[in-house]
């Protein structure tokens, strides 16, 4: 007897033994129980998931000597004969070959209206359905609707949307679904043992994993390492044969990537180079690996999932999917599926390759807008103690006495001088004045100050006040200094003048005002008056305003102010 190939030979003969279309088989085994056959089908789904086979399943069960039944007893006349392909009264046409109008009409419609030799319905299963031509889908279309009742029609595709809504209007449309990873695996195990094949349990993840879905295509791919290998097969053998590429290596182009090994991102393309890997098909398992990690980080259960990770691999993939951020994972997705479409046509695949690993590894310093905008609240919770000067800002002139030209203007003279920089003593600790470091009464008045502006506004404190050269408290006047660029941060202290007097006032006792200056300015005049007009519900919009971080973060990138505040009424 000639050789028959996997595919062919374990094709399924029963409802219950298609993999992975439980929805379509349960449906049509009810279907039949109750009697209620429709006069057209449509199986749309990718190739080699059983649209066809289901066809002829569905055949066998409305033929059956026993029939029409749910469970057809494969050793009849018709069970044998649908079977092997040599029932007269169920057709098996091809769409592509009869495309033509003729065609159709000579060898479908012509005799649709004779009866069955034998059989209890005539079957006319369609393949690739979608290639016929629009006046074939026409003159189809009246027979579809209107069949003599011992007539049924079945037509497989993998282009549904070809197929006009004429047609699937008058039929039953069962969609199939590309198989699982696991129910793949367990049949071509099932499968290996029935050949007294040994496979480890690598080769069979590695011919799962590349059939994509298609079952046809991995009895195909077991089928072609079988006369490779013969009774052994190893995962090696089969990506020698297949061309396929491992979970190891991938593994060690993430792994690369993780450590920011850059010279090491050479050597790695090379050994792909060497080991003669299509290098698209390199980026296309580093996407699924990406795939796989983003799974794993989101829920940590699925790394159970042997659709995501396998024994071997497991706890490999665990702990490099912990060494990046969601965020990584993302746009290392997006540069990779980039760089497999450039390969395609590319001159040099390798320098690709080499790029997209190179720019993975450069993207993974950037930092999220988020944090960014976050930063100041982080920075509020630094002790409130003024920065130092920055070297470029000047010193600011006194009070009436304009900077000379060619000469540095002289500082103001603070009523309270800032706290000196503690020198470090070669004497014991005991030695030292008790009063070297005791604060004076200013400069408690200010911490006091700051702490409670950061109790009651700390994202103010954190975006605004920590970003101040220098904050003095001399006299009634409590004094913000910012850089000559910082003309924003400054805007909002006069902004916020109203409620940081009131709030000074109130932790110092006795009547402060506020004032912000910038380097290079003139110094402010005494505030004015708060106007009477003001109201509490006014102020109380500002500060939510003010407080927003959006705002805040578009004040700061665009330099702009806010002068007024207005709530649209509805």
């Amino acid at each position: 007897m000639a050789y028959q190939v996997l595919a062919r030979k374990y094709r399924p003969q029963r409802f219950d033994d298609i993999v992975g279309q439980r929805g379509v088989t349960q449906t049509l085994r009810n279907a039949i129980g109750a009697d209620r056959i429709a006069q057209a089908f449509v199986f749309a789904g990718p190739r080699g998931v059983g649209k066809t086979t289901t066809a002829r399943v569905l055949a066998r069960a409305l033929n059956c000597e026993s029939g029409p039944t749910a469970e057809p007893c494969g050793t009849c006349n018709a069970c044998v004969e649908i079977a092997e392909g040599r029932d007269i009264d169920v057709m098996e046409i091809d769409a592509a070959t009869h495309t033509q109008v003729e065609n159709v009409r000579e060898v479908i419609i012509a005799g649709l209206a004779m009866a069955p030799v034998r059989n209890r319905y005539k079957i006319f299963i369609i393949d690739e359905f979608h290639q016929l031509s629009s006046h074939s889908f026409n003159a189809l279309l009246k027979s579809i609707e209107e069949p003599p009742p011992h007539v049924v029609f079945m037509m497989a595709t993998t282009e549904l949307q070809k197929i006009p809504d004429t047609i699937l209007s008058r039929s039953q449309v069962f969609e199939f679904r590309t198989i699982g990873t696991r129910a793949i695996g367990a049949q071509l195990r099932e499968i290996a043992a029935k050949e007294s094949i040994a496979i480890d349990d690598a080769g069979v993840a590695l011919i799962a994993r590349a059939a994509d879905g298609s079952m046809r295509d991995a009895q195909s791919a077991l089928d072609q390492v079988m006369a490779f290998a013969g009774d052994t097969i190893t995962a090696e053998e089969v990506s020698t044969v297949l061309g396929l590429i491992g979970r190891d290596p991938v593994l060690d182009a993430v792994e690369v990537v993780a450590d920011e090994n850059a010279p090491a991102v050479f050597e790695l393309a090379g050994r792909f180079v060497e080991a003669g890997y299509d290098l698209r098909l390199v980026c296309r398992e580093l996407t699924r690996a990406l795939r796989d990690m983003l799974v794993i980080s989101i829920d940590q259960s699925r790394a159970q999932d042997p659709d995501v990770a396998t024994d071997a691999d497991r706890d490999r993939l665990v702990a490099l999917a912990s060494r990046f951020s969601r965020e990584d994972l993302l746009r290392a997705f997006d540069v990779l599926s980039r760089a497999e479409f450039e390969i395609r046509g590319a001159a040099q695949p390798r320098h690709h390759l080499e790029m997209a690993l190179l720019k993975w590894m450069h993207l993974r310093k950037l930092v999220p807008l988020t944090e960014l905008l976050e930063g100041g609240a982080a920075r509020s919770e630094r002790p409130a103690v003024a920065p130092p000067p920055r070297p470029a800002a000047r010193p600011l002139p006194a009070r009436g006495e304009a900077a000379q030209p060619g000469r540095p203007a002289q500082p103001r003279e603070a009523a309270s001088p800032a706290p000196p920089r503690p020198q470090v003593s070669r004497e014991p600790a005991a030695a030292a004045p008790a009063t070297a470091s005791a604060p004076t009464a200013a400069e408690d008045g200010k911490a006091a100050i700051l702490a409670e502006i950061k109790r009651r506004k700390k994202f103010f404190h954190g975006t605004v006040v920590a970003q101040a050269q220098r904050i003095d408290l001399a006299g009634d006047r409590l004094t913000f200094m910012f850089a000559a660029g910082q003309r924003t941060l400054a805007a909002q202290i006069e902004q916020s003048r109203e409620w940081l007097e009131e709030m000074a006032t109130e932790v110092a006792g006795r009547k402060l005002t506020v004032a912000a200056v910038r380097a290079g300015a003139d110094p402010p005049p005494d505030p004015p008056p708060p106007p009477a007009a003001a109201t509490d519900g006014a102020e109380d919009l500002r500060e939510e305003v003010l407080g927003n971080q959006v705002v805040q973060a578009m004040l700061d990138v665009l330099g702009a102010e806010i002068r007024d505040v207005e709530k649209i009424k509805p």
